[in-house]
């Protein structure tokens, strides 16, 4: 492989150490071992429930929802610097893990963190795939969460997965709060 100029479908990574953005699983569940991992934020996007899952928490005729960053205002996440030796294995690995399907898009985006902007990879959801939900309502994104289940788990898992990784850092996400208390009435 080339060391500095290496393309994943239709994007090329920057030279060095690559940084990694999660807003979702990535954020509790990254799967890649990494050099340094800080607290971020990114603009123009925000963290939502508005893709179809129909691989990982769901499938194609019971589908889940998971997290995408979404047009609009901005989202606190984390980011993973990864050596540059590793930086080829983790963004193939990321790039089949997160593109089963072409519900998310790969991009570089600027990333904000305490030691000033970097550059990362990470994946916004696809408005244009079929897997785009948009903005459902409470009650609508729990009724399907609730009953879906795919290869990595059940639904409602990764939603109170995320919730609690949110506390951990310290971010209040109403939407994701509200959706994951709907789940906690329907078990009672």
């Amino acid at each position: 492989m080339p060391s500095e100029q290496y393309t994943i479908p239709d994007l090329t990574l920057p030279p060095g150490d690559l940084w990694v953005f999660g807003y979702g699983s990535v954020m509790w569940r990254p799967g890649f071992a990494h050099a340094e991992r800080r607290a971020g934020r990114v603009y123009g996007y925000h963290r939502a429930l508005c893709v179809w899952s129909w691989v990982h928490r769901g499938t194609k005729a019971r589908p889940g929802l998971v997290l995408g960053l979404d047009a609009g205002g901005s989202c606190q996440g984390i980011a993973f610097r990864i050596a540059a030796a590793d930086k080829h294995e983790v963004a193939d690995y990321l790039y089949r893990r997160e593109l089963v399907t072409d519900g998310y898009q790969a991009t570089l985006h600027q990333v904000y963190l305490d030691i000033g902007a970097v550059t990362a990879l990470t994946f916004r959801a696809n408005r244009r795939h079929p897997q785009y939900a948009g903005k459902l309502g409470y009650r609508q994104a729990a009724d399907t969460v609730r009953r879906a289940r795919g290869l990595s788990g059940a639904n409602p898992e990764y939603v109170a997965s995320a919730v609690q990784q949110l506390q951990a850092m310290g971010i209040a996400d109403g939407q994701l709060q509200n959706i994951n208390a709907l789940l906690q009435e329907y078990k009672s």
